[in-house]
């Protein structure tokens, strides 16, 4: 029977080509990966019909299955003449390679406000994600909302879906056909309803992947497991008695470092899930 570590994956983000991370995930015994596009050798420009059959080939070769991850940092709630053009062309040549690449999933986020413009920006985020949706359904592509972190009371910029209201206020809004859930644990830690209340507010029904980190609870951080105060057995806990039996995806700073800490973790949770 395959052991837990087989559903805990590593967030490769943009530090390796997508062609090394599948090598290294192979080396490891990694079954699930998300890759960010865009940069590091990763530029939507190259993924000609060669460089995607070779993409495949190695990752079928190494029973991957690769998610791809937007670039947070690309406002969903863009408004701007000409930029919000070029986040919608950046979002379909995701849903596009995905496609082409048979990628699993799509993680999105709400996109960001500047306390000024909190409803326009939302409203666009919104509608911007519907219409995603969509095209993503026409080409077979699965799209995930990830919950983003709270920022400084003080701070002029922040995240949307960050909290729970605002996270519901999308998912009611975002048709579950085409969209699931990307839960990061780190980000819930950091809101007074904790890990555990965020999850009870949603549940495991549009839950498809969980993303991993430690936190202190102040700031934002992705921090290894030890470094900050989340209860990573109360967590594996609380998700698996829901019946959730989907992925995890560790995403920290160090590639080696979360391949490391990915056997521990799955220890961890094996051993909480024996006692349960």
């Amino acid at each position: 029977m395959p052991g837990f570590a087989e559903r805990i994956g590593i967030d490769f983000g943009a530090r390796l080509p997508i062609e090394a991370a599948i090598a290294r995930a192979a080396r490891s015994g990694v079954r699930v990966a998300d890759i960010r596009l865009g940069d590091t050798g990763n530029e939507f420009a190259t993924f000609d019909d060669a460089r995607v059959g070779t993409v495949r080939r190695a990752a079928d070769a190494a029973g991957l299955q690769v998610g791809l991850h937007t670039l947070s940092a690309v406002n969903m709630g863009e408004t701007a003449p000409f930029l919000r053009e070029a986040v919608d062309d950046y979002l379909t040549s995701y849903i596009d390679i995905a496609a082409r690449l048979n990628a699993g999933w799509i993680v999105m986020h709400g996109g960001f406000h500047f306390t000024g413009d909190y409803a326009r920006r939302m409203a666009t985020a919104i509608e911007r994600l519907q219409r995603l949706g969509e095209l993503a359904q026409r080409r077979g592509v699965r799209l995930l909302l990830e919950n983003m972190n709270p920022e400084p009371m003080d701070a002029e910029v922040r995240y949307l879906a960050c909290d729970i209201e605002e996270t519901r206020h999308y998912f009611d809004r975002l048709d579950p056909a085409a969209y699931g859930w990307s839960f990061t644990v780190n980000h819930a830690h950091m809101l007074p309803c904790g890990i555990a209340g965020f999850f009870a507010a949603f549940g495991p029904a549009r839950l498809e992947e969980v993303r991993l980190a430690d936190n202190r609870g102040g700031k934002e951080e992705h921090l290894r497991p030890g470094e900050g105060n989340v209860d990573f057995e109360a967590t594996f806990a609380l998700i698996e008695a829901s019946g959730y039996r989907g992925h995890y995806m560790l995403a920290w700073e160090g590639v080696e470092e979360m391949i490391e800490d990915r056997a521990l973790l799955a220890a961890r949770a094996e051993r909480i899930l024996a006692a349960a």
